[in-house]
């Protein structure tokens, strides 16, 4: 598997991103800066890291969405590439209309930093297929602006086309129907805001984040 990681200014889970993509898929990523106007030839899936790209302002992910690599991300997701947003990364992903809905401020105004369990909501995505539908994982979070809105009219075609891949076990930010992930239509495309990076080695509180990248790599070898 043969992965890029783009890196914004204020970007500081690329590195996490990165060691995550090299340990468990056995290749190193690519490093793209946001004001490359291409993808490196024959990658396989586009990773958008967390952090706080240009420092948050105006709107998370919005001034990034803007940059120059993101038209080059969005024409890899359109041709059916598969893309990996994380916690701004799911922000930025929803700023270029990749994925619907918006991630707001949590309710509270509190910038909420733990694990937090998580309900595997589908194993029908190259993300989740080697997890157990309903099972529950433990996966940091940390960020203000995770509370994710959807209009009814998008909430109810998500739930239908079995496009939320996670909800919080519980209420952790307010988000509607405790969503913490959701895919594309083509399936190919996921946005979370919890950390499975953070997830993958005897050190870290858990391991779970583990089964999120091992199935994208068994996803990709059945291809």
């Amino acid at each position: 598997m043969r992965a890029a990681v783009i890196v914004f200014p204020g970007s500081n889970c690329d590195r996490d991103l990165a060691v995550a993509f090299e340990t468990l898929g056995g290749r190193a990523p690519v490093m793209v800066w946001h004001k490359e106007t291409a993808l490196p030839e024959g990658i396989d899936i586009v990773g958008i890291p967390g952090g706080f790209s240009h420092g948050d302002y105006l709107r998370c992910g919005a001034i990034a969405a803007r940059a120059p690599i993101c038209r080059a991300v969005v024409d890899f997701a359109a041709r059916g590439g598969h893309v990996l947003g994380i916690c701004n990364g799911f922000q930025v992903l929803t700023e270029t209309g990749i994925l619907p809905g918006a991630l707001m401020r949590n309710a509270g105004i509190k910038f909420v930093c733990r694990s937090v369990p998580l309900e595997v909501a589908t194993t029908n995505s190259p993300f989740t297929c080697d997890l157990q539908a309903g099972a529950t994982i433990d996966v940091p979070v940390a960020h203000h602006d995770g509370n994710y809105y959807a209009d009814p009219q998008t909430l109810s075609r998500l739930q239908g086309e079995d496009r939320v891949a996670f909800r919080y076990a519980q209420d952790v930010n307010g988000s509607v129907d405790r969503i913490a992930g959701v895919l594309s239509d083509n399936r190919r495309v996921l946005g979370l805001m919890p950390h499975p990076e953070r997830a993958i080695d005897p050190m870290h509180p858990s391991t779970d984040g583990v089964g999120i990248f091992r199935s994208l790599i068994a996803s990709m070898a059945a291809a």
